[in-house]
């Protein structure tokens, strides 16, 4: 059996996306825009891969329901192989974001299947797997995504993770993550994220920290851009102009777009690899929806 070239691991979910037209309004009323799109940290990242040139396979869980039948067409739609397991008796994952003037938004999640995930649902990759940080943040699938990252290593992959949230990272214990992911290649986390692993005020001095236990280590800075750390050398590359309507999955696109760069390029250019990342993230935050 021909083994997938990159496998992404993590969630599938419907994104339910609320523009408010003001801040939330306790008791009364307020005007939104409320659109539905495919979403799911995981999905985003393999979306966007695709998207970029680069063959991708995204191993996760759907309900026995319509919407993850949909959501797996519209995988397979967008170029991505899916190598899915439908759960019976349980809901497809759902993501309400609410969207504030600005761009900032708060996630409700309810994760549904996706909790269900198991070891023997993802398939070792030939070059090099992608572990979202959600898979480890939860006892459900947290087997499944120590056994991935395992198995990935043992093979001679490389391997990217990201943190996720700050507040499931934080509930989880940063020490346990830090464990879990001790064998990753990559790591890609946000300031907040990176400042919590480190407890390094100063994003720089965090990447530079999270760089001495991961060959390298990439922090996203929003509007202020990215940071590149490996060994002694520390990358920063401004964030692409753009009008924000909406930050949900810019920093799913960011890893998309970085990795395809990172995965192609065998010197592994700092620049390239972020200016990537940064132009992709800039093209979804410009619209509504993660992809």
């Amino acid at each position: 059996m021909t083994l997938p070239d990159v496998v992404v691991v993590g969630d599938l979910a419907t994104d339910v996306v609320v523009l408010l037209g003001g801040v939330p309004a306790p008791g009364s009323d307020r005007p939104a825009a409320i659109r539905s799109h495919g979403g799911g940290a995981g999905a985003n990242v393999a979306v966007h891969l695709a998207r970029s040139g680069t063959p991708v396979t995204f191993a996760g869980c759907v309900g026995d329901d319509a919407a993850g039948t949909g959501l797996v067409a519209e995988l397979a739609a967008a170029g991505v192989t899916p190598a899915m397991r439908t759960v019976a008796g349980a809901a497809t994952g759902t993501i309400v974001s609410l969207v504030e003037p600005g761009g900032q938004r708060s996630m409700l999640a309810d994760r549904g299947a996706n909790l269900a995930l198991r070891a023997a649902d993802v398939p070792v990759p030939r070059r090099h797997l992608h572990l979202s940080g959600y898979t480890l943040l939860a006892p459900g699938p947290r087997a499944a995504g120590l056994a991935a990252l395992a198995a990935a290593r043992m093979a001679g992959c490389t391997v990217s993770v990201d943190p996720a949230s700050t507040g499931p990272l934080a509930a989880s214990g940063v020490d346990r993550w830090l464990a879990d992911t001790a064998a990753a290649t990559l790591v890609l986390p946000n300031a907040d994220e990176a400042r919590l692993l480190t407890g390094c005020a100063d994003p720089a001095a965090a990447a530079r920290a999270l760089a001495t236990r991961h060959e390298v280590a990439v922090v996203t800075l929003g509007a202020d851009g990215a940071l590149w750390a490996a060994g002694d050398v520390l990358v920063h590359r401004p964030a692409h102009p753009a009008e924000v309507v909406d930050t949900t999955g810019a920093g799913d696109a960011f890893t998309a777009g970085l990795l395809s760069v990172w995965l192609a390029d065998r010197n592994r250019n700092p620049v390239a690899a972020l200016e990537a990342g940064l132009a992709r993230a800039a093209a979804v935050v410009a619209r509504p929806g993660a992809r």
